[in-house]
């Protein structure tokens, strides 16, 4: 017996629930709805329609998938971190089987301007947590950065590295461990 649902993030939880069992196409605000246990009206007083309702999942499964690490020390090295991204890509692929992909291809679009800037706000929080990483880094040599070969440049090409492992389902971070190593340290 399904239990009632009361909250946005019950809701949330169910919808990614029905993405997981039954893929993309299972959410729409009527099974939401039946698989919360409530009424569809229940539904409509968090969303608004079932763009809203899928736009708000998209976010709460980027959020699911790099969700902070408890242990900060993950935070505080390159390696560490590249180590943890990778292997929270490797758990987004196989909870959400094609949400990478068909996430970015769906959102590129024209007509879907909110889910596309959701997406560049997540890359860019990724981005600035790379960028962070490589400046709180004590192992990196000083001589690493220079005024043409910056943070922001290297944490960019890691950022794109990582792109194209999403797009590939290659979850192996050896070779870009391995970049680390040879550049940075």
């Amino acid at each position: 017996m399904n239990t009632v649902v009361t909250s946005k993030d019950e809701i949330l939880k169910a919808s990614r629930e029905l993405i997981r069992l039954q893929g993309w196409p299972a959410v729409n605000i009527r099974s939401v709805a039946a698989a919360c246990g409530v009424s569809v009206g229940s539904i409509y007083n968090y969303f608004d329609s079932k763009a809203a309702l899928v736009e708000a999942t998209v976010e709460s499964i980027w959020c699911e998938i790099f969700h902070r690490s408890e242990d900060g020390c993950v935070f505080q090295d390159t390696q560490a971190c590249i180590l943890w991204l990778y292997g929270r890509m490797e758990y987004g692929c196989r909870q959400y089987p094609g949400f990478f992909t068909l996430h970015s291809l769906g959102f590129m679009q024209e007509e879907k301007l909110d889910g596309k800037r959701r997406m560049q706000q997540t890359w860019q929080h990724i981005l600035e947590g790379l960028c962070s990483v490589l400046k709180q880094d004590a192992n990196i040599r000083p001589d690493a950065f220079t005024e043409q070969f910056t943070v922001e440049n290297f944490a960019n090409i890691l950022f794109s590295l990582m792109l194209s492992a999403l797009l590939r389902q290659d979850y192996d971070s050896n070779p870009v461990l391995e970049i680390v190593r040879r550049i940075l340290y």
